[in-house]
């Protein structure tokens, strides 16, 4: 657990309205803040600057000819063989997602496959509408994933992980169909290229804060109808928990079921003296137990992607960062059906709790990993 659901309490109906509409109305404002790049900082030097209107429906991005070969992706995203290589980045000091993220591709040395960033359900410009300009600027070449939070947060991108919770039951209900669920699918309908979507990632740790195990299956499965219902046929939909074990009943009623559900993810850590954690977990030791118990009690018919996964440093051995990402390819391709990593680049609150690849044996062991063939992929136009 990355720490971004802390502090989250429900509220009454008529305050989370009036923090819908405060909160609402100072994102709109605050949304100068998002700037538009010249697109000089991506890894290749020809991305396209143009710029799509801010309140506008996204630009139509479905174009182009469909990879093909062995290893080309399924109508589900999922690739015949290797893996998608991704990573959550923070905005830019100057509000860019673009700019960080080309700044990112730069440090680690190649184009990322796919770029996961979240939401919440402000219908703010900022934060609150899916699919900003940047994101579709960014989507052109590489696999989004967006991951929409059934919340409102206190502050931009959630800077201090605080947020008000709408309530799974209310979102089964309907309520917030015509102001905030069916504005944002029909975006997604607008941008036409399938992108990965996470309603409520980490959800078993979001449980009696916004409401029980039964109304998420409800509020999950109401938001999927409610997309198809509108022609919205280019999401592919993720169901994200954290897959920390002592959860595992938690998690089976948490499970919408095959028919809601395309891929699987998992949040999962080695947080060595972050987070009070005593053990150094090296990648399959972190990993594997949450892959194997999700593919024996969830689904084994399901990709799985590790959508959230990092590694506190060693203040004691900084070499060990660099190892534990550079062990990445061998141990992956022995967890067949992860077919997705996607690595949380920012830290989270706490002493030690750096998570990012930014510099350092960290860096040289994300650069050493993402260079291998295993993560070599052709990203599809559509």
């Amino acid at each position: 657990m990355t720490g971004r659901h802390a502090g989250g309490s429900r509220r009454g109906v008529a305050y989370v309205t009036l923090v819908l509409a405060a909160v609402g109305a100072l994102l709109t404002g605050l949304g100068v803040w998002i700037t538009w790049s010249d697109g000089s900082g991506g890894t290749d030097g020809k991305e396209d600057s143009s710029r799509p209107a801010g309140h506008a429906l996204p630009d139509n991005a479905a174009s182009g000819k469909l990879p093909d070969g062995p290893c080309a992706p399924d109508a589900e995203l999922e690739p015949s063989c290797g893996a998608w290589w991704g990573a959550y980045v923070p905005y830019a000091a100057n509000g860019s997602l673009k700019d960080a993220v080309y700044g990112f591709e730069k440090k680690i040395g190649r184009k990322l496959d796919l770029v996961y960033n979240y939401h919440d359900m402000s219908r703010g410009t900022l934060d609150g509408q899916l699919l900003t300009p940047d994101e579709q600027a960014l989507g052109r070449d590489r696999l989004l994933m967006l991951a929409w939070e059934s919340t409102v947060w206190k502050e931009p991108h959630h800077a201090n992980w605080t947020e008000d919770q709408l309530g799974w039951k209310n979102i089964a209900s309907g309520k917030y169909d015509e102001e905030i669920i069916d504005p944002q699918a029909r975006r997604i309908k607008a941008y036409g290229k399938r992108i990965f979507f996470s309603f409520d990632q980490e959800v078993d740790f979001r449980v009696n804060d916004a409401g029980t195990p039964a109304e998420y299956v409800a509020a999950y499965r109401h938001l999927h109808d409610r997309f198809k219902a509108l022609g919205v046929d280019n999401v592919v939909w993720v169901w994200t928990v954290s897959g920390y074990l002592k959860h595992g009943e938690l998690m089976k009623q948490l499970y919408p079921g095959d028919a809601y559900v395309d891929w699987i993810g998992m949040d999962q850590y080695n947080y060595f003296l972050c987070h009070k954690s005593p053990n150094w977990l090296d990648f399959d030791q972190s990993q594997r137990p949450s892959y194997d118990w999700l593919r024996a009690n969830i689904s084994d018919r399901k990709p799985v992607m590790l959508a959230e996964f990092g590694t506190a440093p060693d203040p004691a051995d900084p070499d060990r960062q660099r190892d534990w990402y550079a062990a990445i390819p061998e141990t992956v391709r022995t967890m067949r059906e992860a077919k997705g990593l996607v690595q949380w680049n920012r830290a989270v609150p706490g002493k030690n709790c750096d998570l990012t690849v930014d510099s350092g044996p960290a860096l040289e062991g994300y650069r050493e990993a993402g260079r291998d063939k295993w993560f070599k992929q052709q990203v599809p136009p559509r």
